[in-house]
C-alpha cells in the first residue's frame, strides 16, 4: 500500500506514460482532455449553430473515458489513495508564497486561499478564476489543443506546432508565476 500512497518516480510512470502513447498511435488515437468539449458539444447538438461542432462524434467517444477515467481516478486518489505528508517544495518557494499570503505553501495540493468554498464569496478571487477560466478556454482553442493533448501526444509523434504550443505553455507559466501572480497577490 506504501508504493501507491507515494508518487511514482519517474522512471515507473514515464515508462508506463510512453506504452499509453504507443498504443494509442498503433490504433490511430490521439490524446487530449480538450477535444471531450467540442465531443460532449456536439453530442449536445451544438453542430446545428456552429459549423466547428459538425463532424462524427461516435468516432471520440472513446476519449470521454478518459474523462471519466480522469473524474474517477481522482477522486479515488484524494479520498482513499493520499497520505496526509506534505508536499515537499523548495523552501525558498515555502517563503516566496507565504509573502504572497499563502500560509499553507505545501500543505496540500491546491491552496485554500484560492480554492477553499469561502474564498469563492471573495469577488478578487472569483474575478481571478473567472478570468484565468476564460484564458485557459481561449489558449486551447487558440493552440489547437489542450497541455495533455500537446505535451503528450504532440511531442511524442513528433508534431512541430505541439512544440510550439508546450513552449508556449512554459513561456505563459513562467510569466505569470514570476510577474503576473505576485502583482494580484
Amino acid at each position: 500500500m506504501e508504493i501507491i500512497l507515494n508518487p511514482w518516480p519517474w522512471y515507473v510512470s514515464g515508462p508506463l506514460i510512453a506504452m499509453v502513447m504507443a498504443l494509442l498511435l498503433y490504433f490511430g488515437k490521439t490524446f487530449g482532455m480538450s477535444s471531450n468539449l467540442r465531443t460532449l458539444c456536439a453530442i449536445g447538438g451544438a453542430g446545428k449553430f456552429a459549423d466547428f461542432f459538425k463532424f462524427n462524434w461516435r468516432d471520440q467517444l472513446w476519449n470521454l473515458t478518459v474523462v471519466l477515467g480522469a473524474i474517477i481516478g481522482g477522486f479515488i486518489a484524494t479520498h482513499y489513495l493520499s497520505n496526509d505528508t506534505l508536499i515537499d517544495l523548495n523552501p525558498e518557494t515555502v517563503v516566496e508564497l507565504q509573502n504572497m499570503g499563502f500560509q499553507n505553501a505545501g500543505a496540500s495540493l491546491l491552496p485554500n486561499e484560492l480554492f477553499s468554498i469561502e474564498v469563492i464569496k471573495s469577488p478578487k478571487v472569483l474575478i481571478i478564476l473567472i478570468i484565468g477560466g476564460i484564458l485557459v478556454g481561449f489558449g486551447t482553442r487558440y493552440a489547437g489543443g489542450c497541455t495533455s493533448g500537446h505535451a503528450i501526444t504532440g511531442l511524442s509523434s513528433l508534431q512541430k506546432p505541439s512544440l510550439i504550443a508546450v513552449i508556449g505553455f512554459f513561456i505563459g507559466g513562467l510569466i505569470m508565476t514570476n510577474l503576473i501572480l505576485p502583482l494580484i497577490f
